[in-house]
């Protein structure tokens, strides 16, 4: 049994990547020796085990055939008998199918130490057209790997293209490409993710409005001799220049696309998007008509703002909230941030036990705190 350092740790070792885990293939060893030696069975469907002791992961060398539609539609054969080389020729880039011995030594029979090389990212066999999760996963290493001057093999480009109109990119379940969605937007240049996925022809099917809202910038920007770069794609650079987290990415790139009611539902539908983006999102929205008058230091509006953005109850999510507001109508953060910040004292000052002390009360409570609010954020600066 020989056991190899395998994939990702691999290839960022060799471009200069901090290595954030490490994942190891065994060959020419069975289950029953693994969980001999102490491993335990991390996966019901393929022949993964955790070590012991550091909890990493270990997979058999296996083959794959496919058997049907889908990222899911193979069959899976492990054992002693599938060498090294069989199990690599599965995988999907060349410089993902790089392997260390114990002796440290690079292994490599697919080519990806020259593709590490020539910065190219490049399909193994023509079998990677038979998962159409490898598609956004090509998208998702560009996003990654651009920083590093990768681009697209040509002939992975050409096979891509073919993927974005066949049966397997209808059978990829939502829940898939929202996962690898979330991922590309923790990259470094995620923008690259989308830009890659239109230019291949897929995002129009997974999501219309932005390919259609890329496309449009494309024909405008091109005919007046400019960069091509729509809003949304515009906005998530911002977003990302600003060291915003996923979440405000996210919300950056499609608030211009999910303005309104009927409009949003569209994404709902495409993605199974979790609660806490589509709340930022929401949130973003519901403040949209108070930001311009709170940034031009509007008494009325900036209440506004800090109410519908709940301040005084989630700081650090209206925080997040600010900084969303600032990528998205571009602003010095800073001079916005002190003014709510003096602000949300004025407004905390004015006390509504206080008024109701003085008999105050339902509507009437209401209309004077509301009142005495504005008159304390209007006195600021005076």
């Amino acid at each position: 049994m020989n056991i190899y350092l395998v994939g990702g740790a691999v290839r960022d070792r060799l471009l200069g990547i901090p290595v954030k885990d490490r994942d190891w293939l065994v060959v020419g060893g069975s289950e029953a020796e693994m969980l001999e030696r102490g491993f335990v069975r991390a996966d019901g469907q393929f022949p993964v085990f955790l070590h012991p002791e550091t909890g990493e992961e270990y997979a058999l060398a296996r083959r794959e055939t496919k058997t049907g539609p889908g990222y899911k539609g193979f069959s899976v054969e492990y054992g002693p008998d599938v060498t090294l080389e069989e199990d690599l020729r599965r995988r999907d880039f060349t410089i993902n199918a790089l392997v260390e011995n114990e002796a440290d030594e690079v292994i490599d029979p697919v080519g990806g130490l020259a593709d590490i090389e020539q910065r190219r990212l490049r399909h193994i066999t023509p079998a990677f057209g038979e998962d159409p999760v490898r598609l956004l996963r090509a998208a998702r290493f560009i996003a990654r790997l651009s920083t590093h001057d990768f681009s697209l093999a040509h002939d992975t480009f050409d096979l891509m293209k073919q993927m974005a109109t066949s049966e397997e990119l209808a059978a990829l379940k939502p829940e898939r490409v929202w996962q690898e969605l979330k991922r590309a937007l923790l990259e470094p240049a995620p923008w690259r993710f989308f830009e890659t996925l239109q230019r291949c022809g897929a995002l129009a099917a997974l999501l219309p409005p932005l390919a259609e809202a890329m496309a449009e910038s494309e024909e405008s920007d091109t005919a007046h001799g400019e960069q091509p770069d729509c809003e949304p794609i515009r906005a998530l650079k911002r977003a990302v220049a600003a060291g915003a987290d996923p979440q405000v990415r996210f919300a950056a790139l499609l608030h211009s696309l999910c303005l309104g009611t009927a409009r949003a539902s569209w994404l709902k539908a495409a993605l199974p998007v979790e609660r806490e983006y589509l709340d930022l999102l929401a949130q973003l929205q519901g403040v949209a008509r108070f930001y311009p008058g709170a940034l031009h230091r509007e008494p009325a509006a900036t209440l506004d703002l800090l109410i519908r953005g709940r301040a005084q109850q989630q700081p650090e999510r209206f925080h997040r909230l600010l900084l969303l507001c600032t990528v998205v109508w571009p602003a010095p953060p800073e001079q916005l941030t002190a003014w709510l910040a003096e602000a949300g004292r004025a407004m905390a000052s004015i006390s509504p036990a206080r008024l109701s002390a003085e008999g105050l009360q339902g509507a009437d409570l209401g209309r004077v705190l509301r009142e005495r609010q504005i008159r304390a954020i209007s006195g600021l600066g005076t």
